[in-house]
């Protein structure tokens, strides 16, 4: 089991433009790293904030070893807390989502109001002081409707991300809408490869017959070619979303952890359908045009997420083990849209449930042929797999930092 002077080894020696080390992508020690030095580390989306409406509503996300409840208090506002409780460290929630007036310990009854303070602890002697022993706090950010949490005691800025999803987001009402079906699966194969291969699309004809009828496999159309252009295609479109308000153009951080940018689909598509046209007939965006195309935002390491006219689809990552991860897909529909007569569910889900299906598949595949001792890294393809190298400069890039500082990484 690697730990991090091995994993800092193997990082400074990678090849560029290649695909990493075998032990990197398999190895129970380089997880734990990627869970201490990056996912404990950074903001991590969650939910939709309207997958909790109500007062009292909670969900419970876990993350390597942490548990945590988000939830809705009296005053509109939405927090996060460790899902321990400050008398003996029992979980407070023992369902993965549910709505309760207060925060009720199972164990003894200690009982948390909505914005974590203790409020009853039975027999606990005259020097008890509930103030001090109030829930503990995790970063939560409510980000145009998605909810993002921090582990770290000291959050990273995130007012970059959340200054462009202002701009970008604000056509689509997430707040304002609610959860129309949720799917969880398991893919066997490490964290780092189910992001690799959202990536890119150099896979995707060969796998996806579904969403090949709406997506464009053509990789200017969703990121910039060798020389930082796009397609006259996407400047067209570009040009036609900028002029109703809705932001398009290329954006990304400094840091490689986050991007914006909305692309056409095929054939003036409106959705991701069978027939390409809206699921949804009363839609979730202010947008004047059903063919505007899909918003693609991903943030590392935890989400990407696709924003249409009709409707969005919002995917969560969460690694599990070292060749496990969980991918979690929520669509998003009007808060007032009706299943039967302004979306039907199959339509509005099936292209998603299949592709997502399929990637399962090509992870996992990836992931057994990576554990040969046959393996060693391969090329990325410059022209499909730029998406990849991006990826994978930025995990190295990150990795290195928060192991040796920040100077080793600018001499690198």
């Amino acid at each position: 089991m690697l730990r991090e002077p091995d994993v800092l080894a193997q990082l400074m020696r990678r090849k560029p433009a290649h695909s990493l080390p075998q032990d990197l992508y398999c190895d129970p020690g380089v997880f734990q790293v990627d869970l201490e030095k990056i996912w404990y580390r950074d903001w991590l989306f969650s939910i939709p904030a309207c997958e909790i409406p109500k007062v009292g509503d909670y969900v419970v996300h876990e993350v390597g070893a942490y548990s945590v409840v988000i939830v809705r208090g009296t005053d509109g506002a939405i927090r996060a807390f460790h899902n321990s409780c400050r008398h003996r460290g029992s979980v407070l929630c023992k369902t993965k989502k549910g709505t309760n007036p207060k925060l009720v310990c199972p164990y003894h009854q200690w009982t948390y109001e909505l914005d974590g303070r203790l409020l009853w602890a039975r027999d606990m002697g005259p020097d008890f002081d509930p103030a001090k022993h109030g829930l503990k706090p995790v970063h939560c950010r409510n980000v145009r409707g998605m909810v993002y949490i921090c582990l770290a005691e000291h959050a990273p800025d995130l007012s970059g991300l959340e200054a462009q999803a202002t701009r970008y987001m604000s056509p689509h009402d997430l707040e304002n809408s609610k959860v129309a079906f949720e799917s969880t699966i398991i893919e066997e194969g490490n964290w780092k490869l189910v992001w690799e291969n959202n990536r890119e699309c150099y896979h995707c004809s060969g796998n996806h017959p579904s969403l090949c009828r709406t997506f464009p496999e053509d990789p200017r159309l969703i990121s910039k070619d060798e020389q930082g252009e796009m397609s006259e295609l996407q400047a067209r479109h570009a040009e036609r979303c900028a002029a109703a308000g809705a932001a398009t153009a290329f954006v990304e951080a400094d840091q490689g952890d986050w991007r914006f940018v909305r692309t056409p689909l095929l054939g003036g598509g409106e959705s991701y359908t069978m027939d390409g046209k809206v699921a949804v007939s009363l839609p979730n965006s202010s947008l004047p045009f059903k063919d505007a195309g899909s918003l693609l935002k991903y943030k590392y390491p935890g989400t990407w997420n696709h924003f249409l006219s009709d409707h969005a689809i919002v995917f969560r990552v969460t690694p599990i083990s070292a060749m496990q991860t969980e991918v979690c897909t929520k669509w998003l529909v009007h808060k007032d849209a009706v299943e039967g007569r302004d979306y039907d569910l199959n339509r509005l889900t099936e292209v998603w449930i299949a592709t997502n299906d399929e990637d399962r598949e090509v992870v996992e595949n990836n992931q057994r042929g990576i554990l040969s001792p046959a393996y060693e890294p391969g090329p990325y393809s410059p022209t499909q797999e730029a998406g990849n190298m991006q990826f994978v400069d930025w995990y190295a890039r990150t990795l290195i930092r928060a192991i040796t500082g920040p100077a080793a990484v600018a001499a690198e």
